[in-house]
C-alpha cells in the first residue's frame, strides 16, 4: 500500500524536482496546505493572507523507500534554521513545515528533528513545524513539474545533480552515512591532478596536491580546499569527527588526527561522495 508524505521547504518548483527521481516515489504534486483558505490560488498564497504553505505532496512505495529516508532528503535539500525563508524567497508560505498524514509519521519527524538538532550540524535552533496534515490543495497546473517542463527556475533550492535511487551506493553512502567498502572506491588509487568536487552538488572540496596514500583503503587528504562541515559521530561504538560538504550537507567520510605534516590531518573520504575534475 502507497503513503503519502507532505513536506515544505521553500519554493515548491525544486523541492518536487528533488524527490520525483528518488527510486519508491510514485508521484508527486505541489499545492498550498496549513492555512485557512479553501482552493487558495498562487496569488494568494503569495500575498501572505492565505496561511498555506507551499507543499510538496508525495505519493511513495514505503517497501522501496522509507518515511525516515524521505525526511533525509528534506533536511539536505534546505536550510531547517531560517524562519520562513529559503534564500530570496521569504513569507510565511516559504516556511519550512512538516505536514503528517499519520501519527506514526509525526512520531518519526519529531525524533528526526531532535536527531538533526542535536548532531552539531546546526548551531542554531531548527525551525521547522511539524503538524498533522490539512486539506491540501493542488496549485496551478503551470506550478505541476516546473523543473522537468522548464529545465530551469528561479528557486534559491536548486536541483540536486544526483538521481537520489535509495538503493544506490551514492545515496546510501552520502544521505544515509554508509561507508563503501575500502579498496574499492574509483579514486582510492586515483593520481590524476586535478580538483575533487562534491559529488551531489558539485563544490570544490579538495585538491590533488593534499592526497595522499594513507594505506587506509580510502582516499586521503591532508588538507581540504572547500568549506567541510565537522560533526561528531558517535555509531557503531565509536568517536569520530563525521565530514560532511558544508553545501549541500552530503556526508563526505571521517576526520583523523594522523595524518601527515603539514596539518597532521587525515580526511578519509568515501570515493562515491567525490567527482574529479582536472
Amino acid at each position: 500500500m502507497f503513503e503519502i508524505a507532505i513536506l515544505a521547504a521553500g519554493c515548491f518548483w525544486a523541492v518536487e524536482y528533488n524527490f520525483q527521481s528518488v527510486n519508491g516515489v510514485i508521484d508527486t504534486e505541489v499545492g498550498y496546505t496549513g492555512g485557512s483558505t479553501i482552493n487558495p490560488t498562487y496569488e494568494e498564497v503569495c500575498s501572505g493572507t492565505t496561511g498555506h504553505a507551499e507543499a510538496v505532496k508525495v505519493t511513495f512505495n514505503p517497501q522501496k523507500v522509507s518515511y525516515e529516508q524521505l525526511l533525509e532528503i528534506f533536511w539536505n535539500i534546505h536550510d531547517p534554521t531560517t524562519l520562513n525563508r529559503q534564500g530570496f524567497d521569504y513569507g510565511y508560505q516559504y516556511r519550512s513545515a512538516i505536514f503528517c498524514t499519520t501519527k506514526e509519521q509525526y512520531n518519526k519527524a519529531v525524533a528526526s528533528r531532535e536527531m538533526l538538532q542535536t548532531s552539531g550540524k546546526y548551531k542554531r535552533k531548527i525551525v521547522t513545524v511539524i503538524e498533522m496534515a490539512k486539506p491540501f490543495y493542488r496549485a496551478e497546473e503551470y506550478h505541476q513539474n516546473y523543473y522537468k517542463k522548464n529545465k530551469k527556475g528561479s528557486c534559491m533550492i536548486q536541483p540536486t545533480k544526483l538521481k537520489l535511487d535509495s538503493n544506490s551506493l551514492i545515496y546510501r553512502v552520502t544521505q544515509l552515512k554508509e561507508t563503501e567498502p575500502p579498496f574499492t572506491g574509483k579514486f582510492c588509487n586515483h593520481k590524476e591532478k586535478g580538483t575533487y568536487h562534491c559529488a551531489i552538488c558539485g563544490a570544490p572540496l579538495f585538491s590533488s596536491e593534499s592526497k595522499y596514500d594513507s594505506k587506509s583503503g580510502w582516499p586521503s587528504f591532508f588538507e581540504a580546499i572547500g568549506e567541510i562541515g565537522k560533526r561528531i559521530d558517535t555509531s557503531h561504538n565509536m568517536v569520530r569527527t563525521e565530514i560532511y560538504c558544508k553545501k549541500c550537507g552530503a556526508h563526505l567520510g571521517h576526520l583523523f588526527n594522523d595524518g601527515p605534516e603539514p596539518t597532521g590531518l587525515r580526511y578519509c573520504v568515501n570515493s562515491v561522495s567525490l567527482d574529479f575534475k582536472d
